[in-house]
Order: structure tokens, then sequence, then C-alpha cells
């Protein structure tokens, strides 16, 4: 199932109208809210080029999350959307919607759970989904270093784009971390591992984000995701996005 051109903008339109938190990126564990926290944040990510003349290209990333807080509960949405064209061939087109809870703990130990849909048109899959629970325990708590680790079992469907289904059980770890190196600039690296009986998903992502005033903020970040056996019909085993982008938060 291909998504249609009008489908992607509407989209886009969804992530920038209620978009994401502090910790763009970190998409494993975001930290234990602050006791002046506010009761709802978001941010909005977006970075766009166009090239003409020799070659035609354009790209687009969008990404947007909510979080809101009840109690010891931490609600957070979130979706992305990036796509890559050359000459009127798409080489990247993929999409992916989440949501995720947080339940604080005595001390630096919380329970957490997420659903997870996402589509790769270049996988070999029409769509995956994943939901995943467990415990996590909160390392550090800055103010300079932010470090969580999570653990847990899973489930995720996989739909291929052939028409066959598998649904499977799996084990996961993550580790988020965050350095606040000064007033106006931090450093986040997240990393986790799905591991199934026919292959293990790990992602990574780095950033380095600058604030420009108090809701801008100027992003650069280097994402990996690999495989190790994904589909026949699967452009590669892994993955690679560097990208410069606009962060919004609010």
């Amino acid at each position: 199932m291909l998504v249609s051109r009008d489908s992607r903008w509407l989209l886009l339109v969804i992530l920038l109208g209620g978009a994401l938190p502090v910790h763009a990126d970190l998409f494993y564990a975001p930290p234990a809210p602050q006791d002046d926290a506010p009761k709802v944040s978001g941010e909005a990510e977006l970075g766009y080029t166009h090239l003409s003349g020799n070659s035609n290209s354009r790209t687009l990333l969008a990404k947007g999350r909510l979080t809101w807080l009840t109690g010891r509960h931490t609600h957070t949405l979130r979706g992305e959307t990036r796509s890559v064209q050359e000459n009127d061939e798409t080489s990247t087109e993929q999409y992916l919607l989440g949501g995720r809870e947080r339940y604080e703990l005595e001390g630096p130990h919380y329970l957490f759970g997420f659903g997870r849909w996402e589509k790769d048109r270049f996988s070999g899959y029409d769509y995956q989904f994943t939901t995943i629970g467990g415990y996590g325990r909160q390392w550090l708590d800055g103010p300079t270093h932010i470090l969580s680790t999570e653990f847990g079992p899973g489930y995720r469907h996989d739909a291929y784009q052939d028409g066959k289904e598998d649904d499977l059980g799996l084990a996961y770890a993550a580790l988020d971390y965050r350095w606040n190196i000064s007033e106006g600039a931090y450093f986040e690296q997240a990393v986790s591992v799905e591991a199934a009986a026919p292959n293990t998903t790990t992602r990574s992502i780095s950033s380095l984000t600058s604030q420009l005033n108090s809701h801008l903020a100027l992003k650069m970040s280097f994402e990996v995701k690999n495989n190790t056996n994904p589909p026949d019909g699967a452009e590669a085993n892994t993955d690679r996005t560097t990208s410069m982008s606009l962060l919004y938060s609010w």
C-alpha cells in the first residue's frame, strides 16, 4: 500500500500542528518531569531542501511530539515522515506514528510501554507494528547529564509487500543520554536493540542542538537503522540519515 502525495502533506500538517516535547529525537525514554515542568509541552522539527539545475532533488524531514503529564504518568505521542526525490524518482519514503506511557515508581525507577507503527517503502515490509513494555531506570537526572536505560519484552507484527504476515516476540533494550554542554547547546544519543528470532533491529540517533532563542533551535543529527536479516525486497540492511533542521518548542 503506497501513500499518496496528498497523504504525505496531510501527515506533515498533523505533525506540525501537534508536535514534540523536549528531547525531540530521544524516542525511547523521556526523562522524569521536573517539579516546574509544564503540564503540556511540544516540539516540531522541519528540514527541507530543493535543488534544481544540473540536478533536481527534494528532501523533506518532519518530526513532531506532544507530551502531557497527569500525576506520575508521562504521556507522549509522536510522528515522523521523510522523503527524498531525485529527478522525479523517489529513493526514500518513510512514515512513523507512535504513543508512549511512563509511570514513575519510587526512586529512580519507572515502568514504560509504547506502541509504534512504521512504514518504509524500500524496506521490504508493507508496514510493521511493534508494542513493548518493561522496566526503566533513571541513572542520571541532570543538570549536566541525563541518562536512562530500559529493558522489556515485546511483540511485533510484520506485514510484507508480497502479502505475507508474521507475528513475533522480541526482547528490547535501550539507552537514552543527554549532555547539556552549555545553557544553549546540548548533545543527545539514543540507542535501542529489538531482537526477534528472524532478525535484530538496531537504531541509533546522535544529535547536536543549539538554541537560537527561547523557542527556536538549530539541530544536526545522524540516524542509523540496521536490520540484520531484512526481507528479500529490501534495498539494504542499513539506513543512514544525516540532517540539519529547525526545531520549534513550547
